[in-house]
C-alpha cells in the first residue's frame, strides 16, 4: 500500500511560479514510476508528467515542456513538480501518481495509487 500527499498549490498570478510536492509512504519508493496529472473543471485528468523510477527519464506534455519540471528524491520519498511561467488555463487539481511501471507512463490506468489532489489556480 501507498499514501501519496501532496501539497504547494496555491492562487498564483498569471507569470508566477508554485512548486508541488508529493510525500510518499512507501517501502522501496524507487520502485515506482511517479506521474503528475491533473483535472480543471468539466474535463477529464490529463497527463502532465512522469518521472521513472531513480529520475533518469522524464516525460511531459506538450503545452508545459519548457514550463514544469518534474523531478523526485529517492531519500526523502518525494517528487515534486516546479510550475513556472503559468497561466490560467493550467489551473486544475493537481494530483500525483504511482505506478510499478514506466509503461504507458501518461496514461491513468497504468497508475495503482493517487493522491488527495492540490488545487492550483492561476489568475490573469
Amino acid at each position: 500500500q501507498v499514501q501519496l500527499v501532496e501539497s504547494g498549490g496555491g492562487l498564483v498570478q498569471a507569470g508566477g511560479s508554485l512548486r508541488l510536492s508529493c510525500a510518499a509512504s512507501a517501502r522501496a519508493f524507487s520502485s515506482y514510476a511517479m506521474g503528475w496529472f491533473r483535472q480543471a473543471p468539466g474535463k477529464e485528468r490529463e497527463f502532465a508528467a512522469a518521472i521513472d523510477y531513480n529520475g533518469g527519464v522524464t516525460a511531459y506534455k506538450d503545452s508545459v515542456k519548457g514550463r514544469f519540471t518534474i523531478s523526485r528524491d529517492n531519500v526523502k520519498n518525494t517528487v515534486y513538480l516546479q510550475l513556472n511561467s503559468l497561466n490560467p488555463e493550467d489551473t486544475a487539481v493537481y494530483y500525483c501518481a504511482a505506478a510499478q511501471t514506466w509503461y504507458r507512463y501518461s496514461e491513468p490506468t497504468s497508475y495503482r495509487y493517487w493522491g488527495q489532489g492540490t488545487q492550483v489556480t492561476v489568475s490573469s
